[in-house]
């Protein structure tokens, strides 16, 4: 799979195209704003890019009117073509948010309900009585995602519902040639609807990849053949920039040994799931760490774990915000992308882990670990990539076996002789191969 050696980019297209909140039917073709950060992606060494909601919706794109149709505050169905093609020139890879538990009040199917009722043709592709009330007045009950009624649950065992979502999947991957879907609330979607998904999606295009939203739970339940090959890894995301906080590296090293360990009852080994530091539901990373001298490092440990690395746009140049602020916050506009040091750094890393079999495929082991260090061991095919990180602010030699009589540091090529510990300076992170 293609996604497994590729660094992701995430973009939240109302955001960084400045769409106002509310849909007010204006056009605006700034979708296209995407072809001028093409440089920009490719010295992060970017390989895929997955958009969040971009169709036709409410508001904040998840209430989604019309699947077949690129929201009018962004664009028109030929400037999305455009931007694919543009991408695809330049050898980036197009993900979509398929937003298939719920739609929008502004939906077609629900609006013919609210004036139909009874008699409309579309009552069963949502869970329904007319016996009750909504908290909108309607007149009428219906389920709504997790208590919000702006998220109307489509009735995924409605064989109508699934025809339309899968005609519409169909349409983006033969019109807009894209290469992927995330699936939004993964672990609430019907199981069902997931495997004809996925045998649908792979009789339209070969390679075609799916990963699924979950913020909790077994991600074996939606990793399988016959349904998804990849979910988000909320549980690295946590323990990342908690061990930084409270400089305990033991916390992140455990979730990482727990996952993809060699012991035959560690949970992932063999998987691949998508990691990142931070995206459009939480804060900022630079918010969220405490230090700012931690920052580079973070972004080391993404790209040096087991895993998909996915970078959220303006976080590659430092962005703040804070989640209690609101969620507008966290999904800006920008005129145009920042390059300084710190994406300057991504792109090295990037570009590095995107060379290294043994950081794409490679297994975990913890090879040297104390509170504030720690050393993480990836192999693959007989080469091993040591990712050195030292969070804290003094030198530090680690002793341990390293196993091999050189080691080439992968950021500048240079090889050393092992004739003692492995000296790390305050707050850095190298990557070394063994040679």
């Amino acid at each position: 799979m293609w996604a497994n050696e590729t660094v992701f980019y995430q973009i939240y297209p109302l955001g960084l195209c400045g769409a106002p909140f509310e849909n007010d039917g204006k056009l605006a073709e700034s979708i296209l704003k995407v072809e001028k950060w093409i440089p920009h992606l490719q010295s992060l060494n970017v390989g895929a890019i997955y958009f969040s909601p971009l169709f036709e919706s409410d508001t904040h794109g998840y209430n989604t009117r019309d699947y077949r149709k690129i929201d009018t505050r962004i664009g028109t169905n030929e400037d999305f073509k455009q931007l694919v093609e543009s991408l695809h020139k330049a050898g980036i890879r197009v993900v979509l948010d398929g937003v298939f538990n719920h739609a929008g009040r502004g939906f077609f199917a629900f609006q013919d309900v609210l004036k139909n009722r009874w008699d409309s043709q579309y009552k069963d592709w949502f869970n329904i009585s007319f016996d009750g009330n909504s908290c909108y007045n309607d007149g009428l009950w219906y389920e709504g995602w997790e208590g919000n009624y702006d998220l109307v649950k489509l009735n995924l065992r409605n064989e109508a519902v699934v025809q339309y979502l899968l005609e519409s999947v169909k349409y983006w991957i033969e019109y807009f040639d894209i290469d992927g879907i995330r699936l939004d609330v993964a672990y609430m979607v019907d199981r069902d609807f997931m495997r004809r998904l996925r045998g649908h999606c792979n009789g339209l295009k070969n390679d075609f990849f799916l990963v699924g939203e979950m913020i909790h739970g077994d991600y074996n339940q939606l990793i399988q053949p016959d349904m998804l090959d990849s979910a988000t890894n909320y549980e690295c995301y946590k323990g990342m920039h908690s061990s930084f906080n409270s400089m305990n590296m033991f916390e992140i090293n455990h979730s990482l040994q727990r996952q993809f360990g060699p012991d035959p009852w560690c949970l992932y080994t063999g998987k691949w799931l998508l990691s990142f530091v931070d995206n459009h539901d939480v804060s900022r990373i630079a918010t969220t760490l405490q230090n700012e001298n931690h920052l580079p490092l973070i972004y080391a440990m993404l790209m040096g774990m087991p895993g998909i690395p996915c970078i959220y746009y303006g976080s590659e140049w430092g962005t703040k915000a804070d989640k209690k602020d609101g969620d507008p916050g966290l999904r800006p506009a920008f005129e145009a992308p920042v390059d300084n040091e710190l994406s300057a750094w991504i792109g090295k890393i990037a570009a590095i882990r995107s060379e290294e079999k043994a950081l794409m495929y490679g297994d975990f082991r913890s090879a040297f670990l104390t509170n504030k260090q720690c050393v993480m061991s990836r192999t693959c095919d007989g080469e091993t990539v040591l990712v050195a990180i030292n969070a804290d602010g003094c030198d530090f030699d680690a002793h341990f076996d390293m196993g091999c009589g050189q080691l080439k540091n992968l950021l500048t090529g240079e090889i050393t002789p092992v004739t003692g510990p492995l000296h790390m300076a305050p707050y850095s992170a190298v990557f070394y191969k063994k040679c």
